[in-house]
């Protein structure tokens, strides 16, 4: 409880977080050295209302070091966090990352973009066949010509 009151010295910050974030969100939270990170996992979770596993993960993912946020000067990374923390808008320096992992896709040292499409497709196209019932996947690239024009469809539903 100590190392909680150092880490989060502003009971009206604590009182906002503590409706929307459990104990066992905070318990990830709190070791996290530098404030400004902690700050970003804080406002993320009550934002996107992360699970504490995803929070976990997001952590060892290394997210705030892959956002646009992390590379700015901690001034300005601070005002946009309060922005966040006033408004619940998110800006493009917290939804970018640098670099995305992309291991899920079981890509190999280099691909080229339509390797990432179609293993992208793939993974998108399993997805909504276990769905189940309402759904009918059609076609992959499924051509369509419109005033004498090809077009592509990536997916047809």
């Amino acid at each position: 409880m100590l190392r909680f009151a150092e880490v989060f010295p502003d009971g009206k910050i604590v009182n906002a977080l503590s409706t929307q974030l459990g104990w066992t969100h905070f318990r990830h939270i709190i070791p996290l050295d530098d404030p400004l990170k902690r700050d970003f996992y804080a406002e993320m979770c009550r934002i996107e209302r992360w699970s504490t596993r995803t929070l976990e993960k997001k952590i060892s993912g290394m997210l705030f070091e892959r956002t646009a946020l992390s590379k700015k000067p901690v001034e300005l990374a601070k005002q946009e966090l309060i922005k966040l923390r006033e408004e619940d808008k998110l800006t493009p320096d917290l939804v970018f990352r640098d670099p995305y992992f992309l291991d899920f896709l079981g890509l190999k040292d280099t691909y080229s973009e339509k390797d990432l499409e179609t293993a992208i497709l793939r993974e998108l196209e399993a997805f909504i066949l276990e769905l189940g019932a309402g759904f009918s996947f059609v076609a992959r690239q499924k051509r369509i010509t419109v005033d004498d024009e090809d077009y592509y469809l990536d997916l047809l539903f």
